[in-house]
């Protein structure tokens, strides 16, 4: 087989992880717990209307991102969020799961000799855990704790890139804000894992666009 790339890296949580379920199961369980009812889509639609907002002020660690979020969705869905009941979030994220397609892919993609790696918004405990559910190793591994930044910055990218040299390279991920936008601007090639089908932000074109990471495996020729 000849391989196109040499390296694939992904985006984490949403393109590997089955982020939605996971963060829609905290807030509906965590509130229940606290005798408040809230609909999971409302959680996680605000959730992830405010966690770039948040990843945007002053650094901070990924764990107190997540609390710091939650609190601010907590506050528009009226649910009165303790301190301690926000800093349980960080605990689930390690056991949130993978997509169906994905350790199936990830076993193709590796078998047919591709190299992999991982750059995501998080802190390299949380990612040691989420690690365990993956049957494949990953050679490079860029966090936010390592780089001090949240995507889309680019640091993560550039750092990578310095870690990558001459190797070919394509990024691979679902967030199209997060991580197709800074790639297409780098002019890293990439793959947009549009799980959720959504229409490319004005401009935004990746070299490939799939369902899932089945299609990417398909679409790079893995057995």
């Amino acid at each position: 087989m000849t391989r196109p790339y040499d390296l694939i890296t992904f985006d984490c949580y949403g393109t590997l992880i089955d982020w939605d379920r996971g963060l829609g199961d905290w807030f509906v369980e965590a509130a229940a717990a606290d005798g408040v009812k809230i609909l999971r889509a409302q959680a996680v639609a605000a959730y992830a209307e405010l966690e770039p907002v948040v990843e945007a002020e002053a650094y901070r660690r990924y764990r107190d991102v997540l609390a710091e979020t939650a609190r601010r969705a907590a506050k528009i869905l009226g649910w009165p969020l303790t301190d301690e009941r926000a800093a349980s979030l960080a605990g689930a994220l390690p056991f949130w799961l993978p997509f169906a397609d994905t350790n199936p892919a990830l076993t193709r993609l590796a078998a047919a000799g591709y190299r992999l790696g991982i750059l995501s918004n998080v802190d390299e405990d949380l990612l040691a855990g989420t690690r365990r559910h993956f049957p494949v190793p990953f050679d490079l591994v860029v966090t936010a704790e390592q780089v001090r930044s949240y995507k889309p910055a680019h640091v993560h990218f550039l750092a990578a890139r310095g870690r990558i040299g001459g190797a070919r390279w394509l990024h691979a991920a679902q967030s199209a804000f997060h991580d197709i936008a800074p790639a297409r601007t780098l002019k890293i090639p990439c793959a947009w894992i549009n799980r959720k089908r959504q229409k490319p932000p004005p401009g935004v074109r990746p070299d490939a666009e799939l369902g899932n990471l089945r299609g990417l495996a398909d679409w790079l020729g893995c057995p």
